[in-house]
């Protein structure tokens, strides 16, 4: 998986003549949160988020009128506040290093670029929507986690006795198990009863952590494990 096929294609841009109330109006109207400065040649040469735009605002305790501030605000630019030092990646770029970066740098989204013209953006909300593709969240299946010993052909061994349990694997992962010599995987199938997949992987697995139905979002049976809590 490369960035350029998960990234926001054609992002909303602005100039960095445009006004801090224009690019206040930009972000709330699209619901973005991250806006990329470019150039007319759309060369980037900058990048203002939320949280930029925020810190521009007048302090609460401020003397200043409504119209005072939104005065100001339209007087001052995007480029008095937009960050130049700015990390881009390359559109070739494997999507886990690009969440690694964001993760490593604290940031929340990545410009990225075809030489130094502006090709995309890729946010945190992005990579979202890859870890639920990739944990097939949308897709009904029995989901099962299990532990798996760190030697070689044990995930052939786990997908060979699916296989001939005749279960269809939507989805597999596997992390290094905290203080332990195995590996965490967790795996989702359809086709084949959650009894049965359990009778299938046993052999393979060192230990049975969760098995649960795991129905698709939004689809008939499926049972939400969040909540809105209202005052």
């Amino acid at each position: 998986m490369l960035v350029k096929d998960w990234m926001t294609r054609e992002p909303i841009v602005i100039s960095s003549k445009t006004s801090l109330d224009e690019a206040w109006r930009t972000m709330r109207e699209n619901q973005v949160r991250h806006l990329p400065v470019i150039k007319k040649d759309r060369t980037i040469i900058g990048l203002v988020t939320l949280s930029d735009l925020l810190k521009a605002q007048p302090s609460p305790a401020t003397t200043l009128s409504v119209w005072e501030i939104n005065f100001l605000l339209g007087k001052m630019k995007v480029q008095d506040i937009m960050k130049t030092k700015i990390i881009v990646v390359d559109e070739q770029c494997p999507v886990e290093e690009a969440a690694l970066v964001m993760a490593e740098h604290k940031i929340g989204c990545l410009p990225v670029v075809r030489g130094k013209e502006l090709a995309g953006i890729i946010t945190e909300t992005d990579l979202f929507k890859v870890f639920t593709e990739q944990l097939a969240a949308r897709r009904t299946g029995v989901r099962l986690t299990l532990l798996l010993a760190d030697k070689k052909g044990e995930l052939a061994r786990l997908t060979g006795r699916v296989a001939e349990a005749g279960g269809n694997i939507l989805s597999l992962t596997t992390l290094p198990a905290p203080d332990s010599p195995h590996y965490v995987t967790t795996i989702k199938v359809e086709g084949i009863p959650q009894d049965e997949l359990i009778k299938a992987v046993s052999p393979v697995a060192a230990k049975i952590v969760d098995v649960r139905e795991g129905r698709g979002w939004g689809m008939e049976g499926f049972a939400p494990y969040h909540w809105t809590l209202e005052r």
